[in-house]
């Protein structure tokens, strides 16, 4: 069967591998359909991702349909269609006994520090697959593990009615953050150096949107929220200069929700922080939010509207990460299809 590797950086390669096999009573075996082109993919194959081992298949946004079932899998069948929840991690760590395995000590994710879903056919455990309605497309159901992405970034930030949110950065995350926090009720402010981003932004439910390039943001935030300051800053941009800008905007008591893995350090006043109480939290991969995700999906109150954008065949996969690499403005999401 076909797979995806990249070896090292800037190598990336179609091979042929042995199709795996169910080994353990709570394996599924999975029929790949989609798989998105993420962010971190490009970083795992421009080579700056710090956390990928190499040489890996990459892809974790993925969806397809069961084939086969272990003899202890008690809630997948073969024919169901399926997401991936691209987390293992032990259970018995200070993380995961907070509920929170995404960030376990011994954390393995897929596509990043395991082989990923890049490829014909793929194996994990039953509790890793998620089951979506047979009725939605393939471009609906693939885009489930991005909105677990968004809905923790606004589990994270407490986002809640009527909060005032702005997120930096209108690209494919921020876009998912966007839908989320809509979802709960929060008027949101969106901002972008990319006018086209924007756009799409307002369309998906911004109800403010500033072009940085244009306009001054402090000044936007402060005259949005009659000079409070934003509840919430989600920060999807993950710059030194932009976790800056998150704690200068965000109101007393707020929350700032940082995603970046920018190594480089980020010059931050302690006064602003102490003296309006801020809150500072990360938000990696996601904590429990596929099965809300998946509800919301199925019921077609999450819709992508427009966030997929380009479709290549797997025979295809080099000029997918070619173009995606050469035209980011023109991409809102790439998927991989193996029909």
């Amino acid at each position: 069967m076909k797979a995806v590797q990249v070896r090292k950086a800037h190598d990336l390669v179609t091979e042929e591998i042995e199709k795996p096999v169910i080994v353990n009573d709570n394996d599924v075996l999975v029929k790949v359909k989609r798989v998105g082109i993420c962010g971190s993919d490009m970083h795992i194959y421009h080579g700056t991702n710090p956390l990928a081992t190499l040489p890996r298949v990459i892809g974790h946004e993925v969806t397809g349909q069961v084939e086969e079932v272990g003899a202890a899998v008690k809630h997948l069948q073969p024919g169901d269609h399926v997401v991936v929840e691209p987390i293992s991690y032990c259970g018995t760590c200070y993380a995961c006994r907070k509920g929170r395995p995404n960030v376990c000590l011994s954390l393995s994710v897929f596509g990043v520090h395991e082989d990923g879903g890049m490829r014909e056919y793929l194996v994990l455990p039953e509790k890793q697959l998620h089951a979506v309605s047979a009725e939605l497309p393939w471009e609906e159901t693939v885009m489930a593990e991005p909105y677990t992405i968004g809905a923790q970034a606004v589990w994270r930030g407490q986002v809640g009615e009527g909060d005032t949110v702005l997120i930096q950065g209108a690209g494919p995350i921020g876009i998912c953050i966007l839908k989320m926090a809509k979802l709960k009720g929060a008027s949101v402010m969106v901002t972008d150096l990319n006018e086209e981003r924007l756009v799409f932004a307002k369309e998906n439910g911004a109800d403010v949107t500033v072009n940085v390039q244009q306009e001054d943001v402090l000044a936007r935030v402060q005259e949005w929220t009659d000079n409070e300051g934003a509840n919430v800053v989600i920060d999807a941009v993950c710059l030194p200069s932009t976790f800056k800008l998150s704690v200068d905007a965000v109101c007393p008591a707020g929350n700032v929700v940082v995603l970046g893995f920018d190594e480089k350090e980020a010059g931050i006043s302690q006064l602003p922080i102490t003296k309006k109480e801020v809150t500072i939290t990360g938000s990696r991969l996601q904590t429990n939010q596929f099965p809300r995700v998946v509800e919301l999906l199925n019921n077609g109150k999450l819709t992508h509207d427009g966030l997929v954008t380009h479709t290549f065949s797997v025979n295809e996969v080099q000029d997918a990460f070619r173009f995606v690499e050469e035209h980011p403005d023109q991409v809102r999401k790439a998927i991989i299809t193996f029909d």
